[in-house]
């Protein structure tokens, strides 16, 4: 699970497809650990349907909990009050 985790962490917010792919784990053991990172608080999951040439594909969207990715650059600076 640490190397989802790893992954996720240097990545952003990626889809289980994508986990898989980049980790070379099978997607239902991705799908399962993802599960189970959920259930402890560690990530968050998003269920997602996505279109592919008409079909539907249905995916999880993972992210890191409390995990808040650097701006990006070209960002305008925060107005002040």
């Amino acid at each position: 699970m640490q190397d989802i985790l790893q992954y996720l962490k240097l990545t952003g917010e990626k889809l289980d497809s994508e986990i898989a792919a980049a980790t070379g784990i099978s997607l239902t053991e991705v799908r399962l650990r993802v599960s189970e990172l959920s259930a402890k608080g560690d990530v968050i999951v998003c269920r997602s349907i996505r279109f592919k040439d008409g079909k539907p594909i249905d995916a999880m969207l993972c992210r890191m909990s409390g995990f808040i990715p650097p701006a990006a650059p070209g960002r305008k600076p925060k107005a002040r009050t």
